[in-house]
């Protein structure tokens, strides 16, 4: 092919995206913002870390929050706090609090439909709770990964299950899960939570698809790391508790600005949004453009921390 048509090409190229970006910032500009008064919103996880924060953010907005999670006495605590809330702002409801364990997946469907039996409705639910995992594959039991499938991806799509038919009902509802950067792109010794999290993005790509030509919206958010106890609570390869408050965690991003950010994602209706720093979002670009290179610099990020984690086994 001669030189002038390899620039007929290129400049083909070149303006179907400069058209397409051009579309998807007026589309962006343009989006409505959606309210969110008085809308229903069930949370996972919201006991502590980026659920609570996010019970906050929504809480404030006037949103009929309900707080779900296993330690009902903390799920209390936070209810009382946002209770407190009420003197700074107008139009606030009074929480719920629900009991719910994810790793009790048989129990979900009738969590799913006493939660929208509590207001007739979930208009939003935010897919929240999760564990994390350290470890070498080799020293891990079958049992830690089938744990870490349980809370971070079964539990999440038998709920989510439970709820569509009330969101297919009402032709209305958003589907928000909280994935991470590791559900973009595995890093070593994450192996169980980087799987459970692959699985949760790709089972979002189809509910995302399948729902289409709904008025439900599927929202897909993967943070980088986030200042909260996600790593201390961590589970080790032979099931016990990791105990440790990683560096990488302790300088993560605040759950609070975290929630804004998923706030503003179900106020835009976008439905993926990465929340991290440069450097972790040129590493997904990576894998997928490079991913000999990004395979090479994984191999020695392996070898360089393999004796810490396996002092730590």
């Amino acid at each position: 092919m001669s030189m002038m048509n390899w620039s007929m090409v290129g400049a083909g190229l070149g303006g179907i995206l400069a058209s397409a970006a051009l579309w998807y910032c007026c589309r962006v500009l343009l989006r409505r913002r959606a309210s969110i008064q008085d809308k229903v919103v069930l949370i996972t996880g919201a006991s502590s870390g980026l659920g609570e924060a996010c019970a906050k953010v929504f809480h404030q907005h006037g949103c009929q929050v309900i707080l779900a999670g296993r330690n009902v006495e903390r799920l209390n605590a936070v209810k009382q706090a946002l209770v407190s809330l009420e003197t700074k702002a107008k139009c606030l409801h009074v929480p719920a609090v629900m009991k719910m364990d994810l790793e009790d997946v048989s129990a979900l469907q009738q969590l799913a439909q006493q939660a929208v039996g509590l207001f007739g409705k979930v208009d939003i639910v935010i897919n929240n709770a999760g564990i994390s995992y350290r470890g070498c594959i080799e020293d891990t039991s079958v049992q830690v990964d089938q744990k870490l499938m349980t809370v971070n991806y079964f539990g999440h799509i038998a709920l989510i299950k439970g709820l569509l038919p009330s969101m297919v009902s009402q032709n209305s509802g958003h589907i928000v899960g909280i994935s991470s950067v590791q559900g973009k792109m595995s890093i070593p010794y994450r192996s169980a939570y980087s799987a459970s999290k692959h699985a949760l993005q790709a089972f979002f790509d189809c509910l995302r698809a399948e729902l289409a030509d709904t008025n439900i919206q599927v929202s897909m958010i993967s943070p980088g790391y986030i200042r909260t106890n996600l790593s201390t609570n961590a589970v080790r390869g032979d099931g016990s508790a990791y105990g440790l408050m990683d560096k990488t965690t302790e300088s993560g991003m605040t759950p609070e600005a975290v929630a804004e950010r998923v706030l503003q994602c179900v106020l835009r209706g976008q439905p993926d949004v990465v929340i991290s720093p440069l450097h972790h979002r040129l590493a997904i670009i990576l894998r997928a453009v490079a991913p000999s290179l990004f395979f090479a610099i994984m191999a020695r990020r392996a070898r360089k921390q393999r004796t810490d984690y396996k002092k730590a086994e």
